[in-house]
């Protein structure tokens, strides 16, 4: 007997279905004859490596220093005047070096060294007649003494000589003041130096008093600098100080404290100091600015940095160290607070927060985070 069409082919769809399923099934547990199952592995995690240079922290020698701006000054600096009035007839030239008591300037004198020739002439006259008086009197005193001549006889010899005496010491004044007179048509150098400036000329009339010219010597020079009242106790006649003159192309000057004030200006609140410096060859010149360096204090044993490796963060400072945790086969940088002190040309004192022998990065620092692995390509030492 057939069976129905219909009957048939739902039997063939059933079939197909469970084949489909089998396969199925045999896929999702990856059974499929000798397959084995495959998984997904995880990447392992990257450390970041930076390279940086670094310096050994050692313990040194620091000079705690005040900068400060100075002035040069010349020690040696006088304007001259003419104490005599009158006609300038000789000026020493612009630029002539002359050495102390040289003439530098001199005043027509042609009356005056007639008045003293005159003045002295009358001395002359007046010690001859005073050597008459005093022969007069020599003869005299034993004629009274022998009582042959009377004691009036005798005053009178003896007032003549007292007379020619006085006489005599007034022609003496008298060639003092024309000498005093002569010689202030002169002006001489008070110290050796060179003539720098002129305030009159040759053929002047001029009052007494008038300044003639400038004396300047540089051997030696002053430079002037107020210093803040703060380091009132730190700085003292004798402490060292380096001078810089960067402006001009002069090498630096080692100096001393030659003069510290005992005086604050209430105005500027600072105290005058001068440091005295060698200027053989003249570079310096007054009016120059210096930038001072004065010694406040020699810091023995101190750990110092370059300011540049030191990150700030507000009012907090702080170095990437080197460590090595673990097995120590890895260095990475660790972030360290530190407090500073003094600092100078570059360098900062390390008052905590760093032992000697610390490793502190020192280039590279600002790319470098807690943590970080590091290469490092250079290595010094902060001695």
């Amino acid at each position: 007997m057939s069976r129905p069409l219909s009957s048939v082919t739902g039997g063939l769809i059933v079939a197909l279905l469970l084949v489909l399923a089998g396969c199925a099934a045999s896929g999702e547990d990856g059974s499929n004859g000798d397959a084995e199952p495959t998984t997904t592995a995880t990447p392992a995690p990257t450390t970041r490596v930076v390279r940086v240079e670094t310096a050994v922290v050692q313990p040194t020698t620091f000079e705690d220093v005040v900068q400060i701006t100075g002035t040069i000054e010349a020690p040696n600096d006088a304007s001259l005047s003419a104490q005599a009035g009158g006609t300038l007839e000789y000026i020493a030239p612009l630029g002539r070096t002359v050495g102390r008591g040289a003439v530098v300037a001199r005043m027509d004198s042609e009356l005056l060294a007639a008045a003293l020739r005159q003045a002295e002439a009358i001395l002359e006259v007046q010690k001859a007649q005073e050597n008459l008086a005093q022969d007069n009197f020599n003869r005299q005193e034993p004629l009274f003494q022998d009582s042959i001549i009377s004691a009036l006889e005798f005053e009178s010899v003896r007032t003549q000589l007292i007379q020619a005496r006085a006489q005599r010491s007034q022609a003496e004044s008298a060639v003092a003041q024309a000498t005093k007179a002569l010689d202030n048509t002169r002006v001489l150098a008070p110290f050796s130096g060179t003539v720098e400036e002129h305030y009159a000329d040759a053929g002047e009339q001029l009052l007494p008093g008038s300044q003639v010219l400038r004396l300047v010597n540089t051997s030696r020079v002053n430079i002037v600098a107020g210093v803040p009242e703060r380091y009132a106790s730190d700085i003292q006649v004798g402490s060292g100080a380096r001078a810089s003159f960067s402006a001009y192309g002069i090498p630096d000057i080692e100096g001393v404290v030659r003069f510290a004030s005992r005086v604050i200006d209430p105005q500027s609140r600072t105290f005058r100091v001068e440091v005295e410096v060698n200027n053989p060859d003249g570079a310096l010149k007054p009016a120059m600015i210096a930038n001072l360096l004065v010694t406040r204090a020699v810091l023995d044993q101190r750990l110092v940095v370059p300011i540049t490796a030191v990150l700030r963060e507000e009012d907090r400072s702080s170095v990437f160290v080197v460590t090595s945790p673990g097995d120590g086969t890895v260095q990475v940088a660790e972030r360290r607070p530190v407090v500073l002190g003094a600092s100078y040309r570059g360098l900062a004192v390390v008052e905590s927060g760093l032992q000697a022998g610390d490793e502190i990065i020192v280039v590279g620092q600002t790319n470098v985070t807690e943590g970080d692995a590091i290469e490092i390509a250079n290595r010094t030492t902060t001695e």
